[in-house]
Formats: C-alpha cells, structure tokens, sequence
C-alpha cells in the first residue's frame, strides 16, 4: 500500500542531510591533513554537488569524497520526492491555510460564535455578514463546513461543547455566541461551557421545545429562541394583521432599503446621563425615532414619554434610515471618542 510523503518525512530527509555533512567532515579531518573548518567547507562543497576546488592526496579521502557524493545524491532525489509529495497531497498548502486561518481568529475583537451551522445557523451567518459583523463557525460537520467556505466564513472544527474549540475560536474576546445546534442537550452543554468562561458573554440559545428553553435560560442563555413557536406566529401575523407583518419585515431585516431598528447604550462618558429626551431633541436633531427604554433594572417603557431621564445604563431602541441612526449613535458616543 502507498504511504504518502508527511512533514514528518520531510524532516528524515532534512535530519539525514545535516548527519551526512557531519560524518563527511570528521572523515575528511581525520583522512586528510587539514584544519576542521577546511573539512567542513570540503564536505560542504561535496554534499552540494557544486563539485570539489582540489583533489584529495590520499586514497582515504577520495573514498569519502565518493560516499559523500553519493550521499548527497540520494538524500537530493529524496527531498525532491518529499516535496513532490507533500505538494500533490496538500499538505504544504494545508499547513499554510490552517496558519492563516488561525491568524485570522487571533485578530477578531468583539466578534460572535455561531455553534451549529445548519440552516439556522446559516440564516444567522447571513444577517451577521448583511450588518457587517464579524463571526466564527464552530462545527464538527463536513457539510457545514463546506457551507462555511461556501460563505467564506471563517471555521472552526469541533463542538461548541468542548471548552478548548470555543477557546479556539476566540471565546475570551468575543462579543456574544449563538447556540444554534439542531440538538437541545447541544444547545445546553454550550451554554454552560460559555457561561462558565464568560460570565459577562451575551448568549442567544435555540430550542425545540418550552421544557428545553427554561433549562437554557437556568443554564444562563440570555435570550432563548423556538423556531417552531417563532414560526407558527409570524404567519399567524401575516395572516391576521399583514401591513404590521409588513412593517416589521422591513426594519427588523438588515439588508432593508428604509428603515431599521438600533439598540443605544446611555454611558456616562457620553455625557446625556441626567437629561431628558426632550432637553437632547432627538427627533428633530437626527430624524431617528425612540420607540422604547429599557431601564437599568430591564424594565422597559414601550412608549417613552419626552420628558423620560436617561440614566447611565439605559438602552434606547431607535427606528430611523441608517443615516439617521448613525447621528443618534454621535449624539450618545463617549466624547472621548468625539474629541479623538
């Protein structure tokens, strides 16, 4: 049966190169009357095949001269077997891949983890590139895998549950991670294994069932989805009340032509703490509209009143064109940020 060439081969080939020099320099020291470096630039000379500046003076040496040659030859046709090989196989391009691969991972800042890359999985993925955000793929599954290229994402083979593939794919600086496996035990184990790493991370799990989404939110998913649930009640919407169905398709979708929903963090750096949304005229400096507060507490104010305060902490949820909430998020960026 045909072995392939491996790096480990590569490395014969390379480690019997350097012995056969050595050998050929200590022979060469101690057959011929010469100092131990003019040896080695005689062994050197020979092993290259770039052929010998003067003859030895003794049978000795020209019997290692020989050997030597011969050496080189076989250890030459060898690596350039190896190299033959390890290209034909992938193995060097391979290697290079998974290099740049990692680089790309060790770089993100801020990203999301999508565990499970089936169809939900790949809608996530979508919206993800639509807004602009940057995401790594965790699956074990050729087929996703091969879907993740197809979408040149960036992928990560192995299981959402085990906590060295999340390390891999940058659990420490990630921003959030998305529990999508088709599994609801999946689903679980990697909310406990991210929560457990991060205690600070944002968590979206998916469940099948009512029973299976209480024990991810115990487990500390903050938000839990039921495509099935979440289904069967947009086309109830759609068909009971369809220009509301429409009107929310249109701003809930990233890749929307008019309008689109944004989530504002009030900071203390930003310096509106304490006002009002009155005092900061929101709608006639920017366009965009608040349509909701959501409080320190996680309360929330679905109709918030203009005199309403803003407190550190408080999340505005604004509706307006890209524009629009681009100059709403100015209004609320650090001024540190402003003045840099």
């Amino acid at each position: 049966m045909h072995t392939p060439f491996t790096l480990g081969h590569f490395r014969v080939a390379v480690g019997a190169f350097f012995t056969a020099l050595a050998a050929g320099t200590v022979d060469f020291w101690l057959t011929l009357d010469e100092s131990l470096f003019q040896s080695f630039y005689r062994g050197t000379v020979t092993i290259s095949l770039t052929g010998i500046d003067s003859k030895p003076d003794n049978v000795g040496g020209e019997v290692v001269t020989i050997l030597l040659i011969l050496a080189g030859m076989a250890i030459y046709g060898y690596l350039a077997s190896a190299i033959v090989e390890l290209i034909a196989h992938g193995v060097l391009s391979g290697a290079v891949v998974e290099r740049r691969r990692k680089r790309a991972i060790e770089r993100l800042r801020d990203h999301y983890i999508i565990c499970g890359y089936g169809r939900v999985g790949r809608r996530i993925g979508a919206e993800f590139r639509e807004a602009g955000v940057e995401y790594v793929v965790l699956d074990f599954s050729p087929v996703a895998k091969e879907a993740a290229q197809e979408d040149e994402a960036v992928f990560v083979e192995g299981s959402g549950t085990d906590d060295d593939d999340l390390e891999e794919a940058g659990l420490d600086r990630a921003r959030g991670l998305v529990a999508s496996s088709d599994s609801d035990v999946d689903n679980l184990y990697i909310t406990v294994s991210a929560r457990a790493a991060r205690p600070d991370l944002l968590i979206v799990a998916r469940a099948s069932t009512g029973d299976a989404a209480r024990k991810l939110e115990r487990a500390g998913a903050n938000r839990v989805v039921q495509p099935y649930s979440s289904a069967g009640q947009e086309m109830a919407k759609l068909v009971l009340k369809p220009q509301v169905a429409a009107f929310l398709d249109i701003v809930s979708t990233h890749g929307g032509p008019d309008l689109r929903f944004e989530e504002i963090e009030v900071q203390r750096a930003c310096g509106q703490a304490g006002k009002t949304i009155s005092d900061l005229r929101i709608r006639e400096r920017t366009g965009a509209l608040i349509i909701a507060l959501r409080k320190g507490d996680g309360t929330f104010d679905t109709t918030p009143d203009p005199g309403a305060v803003l407190d550190d902490g408080d999340v505005l949820i604004a509706v307006g064109t890209e524009q629009e909430l681009l100059a709403l998020e100015e209004i609320f960026a650090p001024r540190e940020a402003l003045a840099g």
